[in-house]
């Protein structure tokens, strides 16, 4: 299982990289307000900086609400860097916009997925990655990996190549659940990832490792 992170904050991205796991980045508009950045060359210039920290895939999400918007934003982002995904909203224009940009070459991101419905149509348009947002739906008393399982086996058997992206992951328990659901990504806040490295037994091993060498060599 792939491991991005979501987050628009260079300083977090960079410690990702520096762990050696760090696998690509997922923004959307929120995480980028969440940094004070701000202006339409700020936030392409942003992008590019987090293309130049990372080796993967580097989602980057449209505004644009109709068609025609979706189309001249998508491929002005494209554009920006090879390691560019264009982020489209689960919408009727947007997948509209999906398919035309996979036609053209530009692999995409859809986004705000809340259903395997929706997920079919964004494959069957061809995107790259489908985001469902799991946190989103345990917020509404849903089970949100229930829903990366369904859509897992339904791509499974029919063959399709996008792959499953699990978002909004609240913990690191997500991360276990989505990788025994057989998710592609998880994109994650930091401090998900990070948890992964946390268990008791490992300190108290190394603890004792420690304390046996100094027995031993002073």
């Amino acid at each position: 299982m792939k491991f991005f992170i979501d987050t628009a904050n260079l300083d977090q991205i960079r410690e990702a990289q520096d762990l050696g796991v760090l696998d690509g980045v997922t923004t959307n508009p929120s995480l980028m307000a969440k940094e004070g950045i701000k202006g339409e060359q700020n936030i392409i210039n942003h992008y590019k900086a987090i293309c130049e920290i990372v080796d993967g895939d580097v989602s980057a999400e449209v505004i644009s609400t109709d068609y025609a918007g979706m189309i001249k934003e998508g491929e002005k982002l494209a554009a920006l860097h090879p390691q560019i995904v264009v982020k489209v909203p689960m919408t009727k224009d947007g997948i509209k916009a999906i398919k035309y940009l996979t036609g053209k070459g530009i692999r995409t991101n859809c986004t705000l997925v809340f259903s395997a419905g929706q997920a079919l149509l964004a494959a069957k348009a061809g995107a790259t990655y489908v985001s469902p947002f799991i946190g989103r739906l345990d917020d509404i008393s849903t089970d949100g990996v229930a829903l990366i399982a369904q859509i897992v086996d339904m791509y499974n058997f029919y063959g399709f190549e996008t792959q499953v992206l699990a978002a909004s992951i609240r913990h690191t328990m997500h991360i276990i659940q989505c990788m025994e659901a057989g998710a592609d990504v998880a994109t994650c806040p930091l401090s998900a990832i990070l948890g992964l490295l946390n268990h008791p037994l490992t300190d108290i091993g190394l603890e004792k490792f420690l304390a046996d060498y100094k027995k031993v060599n002073g």
